[in-house]
């Protein structure tokens, strides 16, 4: 068979050599839109992340599988592939340790203001200090706190269970309104904002999650209250967000934006009080450990539909 992998650029540095044990393998680092059917002329199987897969796609191919190198399948126009008879496979929970840990480390970038406290270090102004440590900045623990989880699925869960290991309280809300018998207190998302010290997002985007967090539920927040989106750009109102920032005392560590990548013009990059915000380029999900493990998965995934053609 003829495996094509259309966008190898967005799985790091992985080791893609393995897909050659099962037929011809093509792999480019990004392809365009105006290049994804020339590129999977005679292609069995197309291995996709972001590049889209729609009706006029699978209309002009021959593909029998589409590999997902991810869990959310939005780019594959999933049920006119199946209606064509082509299978299509995602991966999920792959990267649960690697999101959960990128979630406290925003978090305690924020708890123990290390951006500050690298400054001031590197900065020549601790060799000025008249005693041995810093109180310019007082740093606070997690225990103690409360701890409000939006979207308690696998990353949430694992989430909570670390929040509550370091003395946190958690709370969570379900976004569906269908996951009420967790061990953790369920609370309405008003509640949540109000009662919160620190807030995490690990929910998906959909009709009912997006622009979730706008600005009525950001001035909701309690002063000095941190907020994490490590879960979809667009369920936090981005604009909303900008303007927030700039009058309440919270702070916010953003994993995901709407729009990938972010654009020039962003908003975030206009705020005045910089150092409430850490931004970081979407990599939550992409240690090294995750992405090995991303590949094993979508390899079994190409073996069990050889294996049984599903």
């Amino acid at each position: 068979m003829k495996i094509v992998c259309l966008d190898a650029l967005t799985l790091g540095e992985v080791d893609l050599s393995a897909f050659r044990d099962f037929g011809e393998f093509v792999s480019y680092d990004l392809t365009s839109k105006d290049e994804v059917i020339q590129r999977l002329k005679g292609a069995d199987v197309a291995v996709v992340n972001k590049v889209v897969i729609d009706e006029e796609v699978i209309d002009n191919t021959s593909l029998k599988l589409i590999l997902e190198t991810a869990t959310g399948t939005n780019n594959i126009a999933v049920e006119y592939a199946k209606s064509k008879d082509i299978v299509v496979k995602n991966v999920a929970g792959y990267s649960t340790s690697s999101v959960t840990q990128h979630t406290f480390a925003l978090l305690f970038a924020f708890l123990n203001h290390i951006v500050y406290y690298d400054h001031f270090s590197k900065s020549g102004a601790w060799c000025k200090s008249p005693i041995f440590t810093d109180f310019s900045r007082i740093i606070h623990t997690l225990e103690g706190k409360n701890y409000g989880i939006i979207g308690l699925g696998t990353i949430g869960k694992q989430v909570a269970n670390v929040a509550q290991s370091f003395g946190a309280k958690v709370f969570y809300h379900s976004t569906t309104g269908a996951n009420l018998k967790a061990d953790f207190t369920h609370l309405s998302l008003e509640d949540l904002l109000k009662t919160c010290d620190i807030i995490s997002i690990h929910a998906p985007l959909n009709e009912k999650t997006k622009k979730l967090i706008s600005q009525k539920e950001l001035e909701l927040m309690k002063e000095k209250a941190i907020l994490i989106n490590v879960g979809r750009g667009g369920i936090v109102d981005e604009e909303a967000l900008a303007l927030v920032l700039d009058k309440k005392d919270i702070r916010v560590g953003l994993d995901v934006l709407e729009n990938e990548p972010m654009r020039a013009n962003h908003p975030l990059l206009k705020i005045k009080a910089k150092e409430k915000l850490i931004i970081t380029p979407h990599i939550a999900f992409a240690s090294a450990e995750a992405m090995k493990k991303l590949i094993e998965m979508v390899l079994e995934n190409l073996k069990e539909f050889i294996k049984n053609g599903k």
